[in-house]
């Protein structure tokens, strides 16, 4: 397929396919960037393939992480030109294979997509219901594939399946009694009852016992670059998971954002939604002190006494003064039943959290589990209810 210049007419359908292809690959460009993507292209010209490549990835390209998707998108979309005045383009299903190159999966999987000739309306639901009818060696890879190794489709199939995943945790005893048969102290209002139809004779001494009442939670979110892929699928599996259990949610990055709101909806796409619209700092840096600083003097009834299990996702990559963090998370300890540390990085072999946030967080918590794919979610509460066993 031939670029041509910007005088055959043929450049902005092709600018526009690559917009398709970068959307396809997971990066947010809508109509508007491709619009300025034509004009910046034919502001700067095709002769220089280094200028083209700057106009349009500051016009496309909003996000950080974004960058090295474009590079590669931009490298496998359109070839160097040989002559002066001449752009090529090309998709490389064919060329891959006579040069491999090792690329991104979501790169890699919107440019098989784009090399196809037609598409039907429907052909995005047909291919995500395929995935879904996967063999069993298929299924056996998805469930221990890491997360930030995911294409495109396999990450919104993924995203469908974390929804299903259960979390049973155990219950607490409340402060608030029941009569029973069993119980810690005698039910003295009953029994008197009981005496006064048998002639004061008391046959039986009731009991009174606490109630069991769902585990209450506290779930801390990071939303940093090094988190993006992590965060919307924890963020799902979480808001189905402790459906019915006292939990308040909130997102840190740079600050701290109360998803409390979003969690409160029952639909897991409407959650995501409000979500994305509440954060304001999505894929910036990690402060997580200086964001339990705020949950301390802002938020703190969302610690129940000391019964609250603290579910805290993220990787340990803080940025902020290590003091803080470390007095913030003293504080933390003080208020809650544990403090369970959820890492991806755990994905690695022989991982030690040798960063300074990470090292005082570990310090801190209670327990450190793996949350990169689908089979440790799936373990997730036995490890969970493991822990608050322990001790």
């Amino acid at each position: 397929m031939i670029l041509g210049d910007a005088r055959s007419g043929k450049l902005p359908d092709h600018i526009t396919a690559f917009g398709r292809a970068l959307r396809r690959a997971g990066v947010p460009v809508d109509s508007s960037r491709a619009v300025l993507a034509i004009t910046a292209a034919q502001a700067v010209g095709v002769e220089r393939r280094d200028d083209l490549r700057a106009a349009l990835q500051a016009v496309m390209v909003s996000r950080q992480q974004d960058i090295g998707v474009f590079n590669e998108m931009f490298d496998a979309f359109f070839r160097n030109p040989e002559l002066a005045q001449q752009l090529l383009a090309q998709m490389l299903p064919k060329a891959a294979k006579a040069h491999p190159v090792r690329r991104k999966a979501r790169v890699q999987e919107a440019l098989s997509v784009a090399g196809l000739k037609a598409r039907t309306p429907n052909q995005g639901e047909t291919e995500l219901k395929f995935d879904a009818a996967m063999t069993a060696s298929d299924q056996q890879r998805l469930r221990h594939a890491d997360f930030a190794g995911l294409s495109a489709s396999e990450f919104r199939l993924v995203e469908q399946l974390v929804r299903d995943i259960p979390l049973p945790l155990p219950p607490v005893r409340s402060r608030r009694e029941r009569a029973g048969t069993r119980g810690h102290r005698p039910n003295w209002p009953r029994a008197l009852q009981q005496a006064r139809r048998h002639d004061g004779e008391l046959l039986q001494l009731p009991l009174m016992n606490r109630r069991p009442q769902p585990l209450p939670l506290l779930i801390l979110v990071d939303i940093s670059g090094s988190m993006e892929r992590y965060a919307r699928l924890l963020l799902a599996f979480l808001h189905q998971a402790t459906r019915g259990t006292p939990r308040a949610a909130f997102a840190f990055g740079t600050e701290l954002t109360d998803l409390r709101a979003a969690f409160r909806h029952r639909d897991t796409d409407q959650m995501l939604e409000m979500a994305n619209a509440a954060i304001d700092d999505f894929a910036g840096g990690t402060r997580l002190g200086a964001s339990l600083a705020s949950l301390r003097t802002q938020y703190p009834r969302c610690l129940v006494g000391r019964r609250t299990v603290v579910l805290l996702i993220t990787d340990g990559l803080d940025t902020g003064a290590p003091e803080l963090l470390d007095q913030e998370l003293t504080w933390l300890g003080r208020h809650s039943r544990r403090l369970l540390w959820l890492n991806p990085l755990l994905r690695y072999d022989g991982y030690a959290p040798l960063a300074t946030g990470a090292s005082v967080l570990h310090r801190h918590a209670h327990g450190m589990l793996a949350v990169h794919n689908l089979s440790r979610l799936e373990d997730l509460a036995r490890s969970m209810a493991a822990l608050m066993q322990r001790g």
